[in-house]
């Protein structure tokens, strides 16, 4: 799965609007020379390339996390409604605070998009207790997913501030606009979320077979429980942050993962989850603005496409083994 990162890395740096070689590739890297494919590939394509790796593994681990919380596969980031949400708090903000005046930084970004997954989640967790289904409270988090989508157009939409109108291609999802700052910050959140999922790993494994498991092995179900919903609500809002939402990546590739790896244990998971959520997203940037160049579509559109079956599949054998 490295290998094949790696080659990703490669091509989503060499494909676009200009092609670029392998070799201008690796000169560029090593020693910048000629300005023009210089800025191509180091001011353009690097941030977008490595941001759609560290976003992409933290949303796939983020859902990984939240079908642990809810002991269901169909959980996931944006099916459950905590991306729109996390979408809607930074579509106010912005609205709010550039509409006066004030600008904000990348970091108040990330903690709008928090403040906005913890709430969503709050709801999911408390609709959770009432409806035992996970049909029917997947069904809930699309619908909050919506409303939080409604509210977010009606925002743009009558926005008087020319830039936060251009808030309409973020609120879709893309990479497109993401500069080293946007890079920085968020590897850097990223990896703590993932450090901290890692040290984890062993009451989460012992979560994973049932409370009643993990309290007799000496796990605090209350702590890991707070544990599973911070470091989820962490990956997806910095994810939303910077890139909107991006759909099906947080539920679809956990299950891929877990067919490939054959194995849930989250020591093995946590890593696998991130790498294949990388390639995919990767993937899926790169047929985001080459498909239809030079026109660019959202990457939510891609992700779609590809991984709404998967979603179904997952709804569909769910149903016929709870029929059997």
């Amino acid at each position: 799965m490295i290998a094949i990162l790696i080659l990703c890395f490669f091509v989503g740096m060499g494909v676009g609007s200009a092609d670029v070689s392998i070799l201008d590739i690796i000169k560029s890297l090593l020693s910048p020379g000629d300005v023009y494919m210089g800025k191509i590939i180091i001011s353009i394509r690097l941030p977008r390339v490595i941001a759609a790796i560290v976003l992409g593994g933290a949303l796939s681990v983020s859902g990984f996390l939240l079908q642990i919380f809810f002991g269901n596969p169909i959980a996931g980031p944006y099916v459950l409604g905590i991306s729109s949400s996390a979408k809607l708090f930074v579509a106010l903000f912005m609205v709010f605070l550039l509409g006066n005046g004030v600008t904000i930084s990348s970091l108040f970004m990330v903690v709008a998009a928090f403040v906005g997954s913890l709430l969503a989640m709050g709801v999911v967790v408390a609709l959770s207790q009432k409806v035992k289904n996970m049909s029917l409270l997947v069904v809930c988090g699309v619908m909050i997913g919506y409303i939080c989508s409604a509210i977010t157009e009606f925002v743009i939409a009558f926005a008087d501030d020319t830039n936060i109108v251009n808030l309409h291609n973020w609120s879709l999802g893309s990479f497109s606009g993401i500069n080293t700052t946007h890079v920085l910050i968020s590897f850097v959140i990223v990896a703590i979320a993932i450090a901290f999922t890692i040290y984890f790993s062993k009451p989460i494994s012992a979560f994973q077979l049932g409370e009643n498991y993990a309290r007799n092995m000496g796990v605090n179900i209350k702590r890991i429980r707070i544990v599973l919903v911070i470091l989820s609500s962490i990956l997806s809002a910095t994810v939303t942050a910077f890139a909107g939402p991006i759909s099906f990546v947080g539920v679809a590739v956990p299950h891929i993962m877990r067919g490939v790896m054959k194995t849930a244990k989250p020591l093995v998971m946590i890593p696998a989850c991130f790498l294949g959520g990388s390639i995919i997203t990767l993937i899926c940037d790169c047929i985001a603005r080459t498909a239809f160049a030079p026109t660019e579509i959202s990457i939510s559109a891609v992700t779609s496409v590809f991984l709404a079956p998967v979603v179904i599949y997952l709804l569909v054998a769910r149903r016929e083994v709870s029929r059997g």
